[in-house]
This record gives structure tokens, sequence and C-alpha cells, in this order.
């Protein structure tokens, strides 16, 4: 069979080369549309003491659970964060994640709703999800980065696309279950199309649609350490100087920052979101 491996490959550099030699001006401002969410979450992270990012943290965990053994076990996590010596790695984890999951709600919702509406539409995003999420971050990241240089932008872009298709799916998948006869009724009683959406089908779809956020957090947070081979500050920085230094002690740092700040992560996000019971 004829090779067309080396053609395709010109064919990328090619295309690479245009976008940044024509369009150089334009994606330094878009990198820095992208990048300044990023940096003015991490401003105000790093600018709250720890005691009092603590408290905040023990407190929604009790209005969100009313159990002071867990307001306790979350407000130790921080605690262990800023004792391992990376307080200042982690919020700037913290904010990269807090951005890339709220572009994910503004882009995965309209998503999900748009392919419950039209299963067409939901037939066609399918193969471009699925190549989404088995594509290795490395084979993106190296043009996105050509493209917007290094730094926090194409870190951004790269978690965006590796944690917009499960709750893009999940939103579409909760739509998809909700039963018909129950929108049938809402409709029957004078509801618009948008008022059916917003005050029957969301709510009934809430849960599926919680747990896909849930999932497009831890997933936002597993790409901290790829992406800090593209220059994006935090704790995967720590773990490739540990790698890069042949210091087990460094990595191992690192990668326990990693999973102290997924648990929190976790189980706060499940604790506040699910706080408030669907409609039934």
């Amino acid at each position: 069979m004829p090779e067309f491996g080396k053609a395709l490959q010109r064919l990328v550099n090619r295309a690479v080369d245009a976008v940044v030699t024509g369009y150089g001006d334009d994606l330094d401002g878009f990198s820095a549309l992208l990048t300044a969410p990023v940096r003015g979450v991490e401003t105000a992270l790093l600018h709250v003491p720890v005691p009092v990012f603590v408290l905040a943290i023990a407190a929604g965990a009790w209005l969100a659970g009313r159990k002071l053994g867990f307001a306790l076990a979350m407000a130790l996590l921080p605690l262990v964060l800023a004792g391992l010596g990376v307080w200042n790695e982690a919020m700037q984890s913290l904010a990269l994640v807090v951005v890339a999951v709220l572009l994910v709600a503004i882009l995965g919702l309209p998503l999900g709703i748009a392919a419950a509406r039209l299963p067409r539409l939901g037939r066609a995003l399918a193969p471009f999800y699925d190549l989404m999420q088995t594509i290795p971050s490395f084979v993106y990241l190296i043009p996105v980065a050509m493209v917007l240089g290094l730094g926090r932008a194409p870190a951004l872009v790269a978690t965006l696309i590796y944690a917009l298709p499960p709750f893009a799916r999940l939103t579409e998948l909760g739509l998809r279950g909700i039963d018909a006869g129950l929108v049938q009724a809402a409709r029957a009683l004078g509801l618009g199309p948008r008022q059916t959406l917003w005050l029957v089908e969301l709510p009934l779809a809430r849960p599926t649609i919680l747990q896909g956020l849930n999932q497009a957090i831890m997933m936002a947070l597993a790409m901290v350490v790829v992406a800090s081979m593209i220059g994006a500050k935090g704790l995967g920085e720590i773990v490739l100087l540990g790698l890069q230094r042949a210091d087990p002690g460094l990595g191992f740092v690192g990668g326990m920052a990693i999973v102290v700040l997924a648990i929190l992560l976790d189980r706060m996000a499940q604790a506040v979101l699910g706080a408030r019971r669907p409609l039934a």
C-alpha cells in the first residue's frame, strides 16, 4: 500500500504554519482573552489567606451536608495542601479547573440540549466526542501550543477538549430519559417550549446533568500534569520537575497534592451539587 504518513505530516505542518503566520496578531489576542479569566481567578485565590479558605470550605461543606464530620474532613484537606508546601501551585491548578469547568458548562449544556432535541445532530456529534476522548492529548497539544503559544491558553483549550464530551453526553442522556408524558402534560397546561425546558425537563434531568458536571471536574483536574508540559503553572509542574530531576520525593509530593485536591473537589462538588433535591 502507498504510504501517506509523510504527506499528511507535511499537510498538517503547512496548515499550522499558515495559521500562525497569517493570523498571528489575532491569535495573540485570543490567547490573552483565554488567559485573562484564569489569571483573574488565580489572583483572587492567591489573595485569600489559608485560614479564610479553610473556614470557607468548612462552612460550604456544613451548609451542603449538615454533617460536622464531613465539614471537618473537608477543612483538613486544604490544610494538607498548605502543609505540603504547595499552596500556590494548588491555587494555580484550581483556577485552571474552575475556568475550564465553567466553559464546559457554558458550551456543553446548549450542545446537550440541541442533541436531545435533534437526534440527527446527536448522531453527528457522537464521532467528534469519541475523538475528543480517545485521541491522546499530546496529539493536539503540539499544534495548539504552536498556535496559541505556551502557557495557560493552550492548557485551557486542551482541558476543554478533554472534559467537554462527558458533560454534553450526559446532558443529552438526561434529557432523553425524561418521561414523554410529563413533557406532554406540561405543554397541555399551557407551558411553551422554553418554559417546559427550564421548568420541567432540566429539573428532571438534573441528577444526570450534575453527574456529568462532576465527571468534567475530575477530567479537568486529570489534565493538570499534561498541561504543565506546555507551560501551565500548578501542581503538574511539581510532578514534571520531579521527573526531570529524577527526584521521586518531589514527584510524590506533587502527586499527593493532586490526589488531595481531587478528593476535595469531588466531595465538595457532590455535596454542593446534590444539596438540593431534583423536582419529581
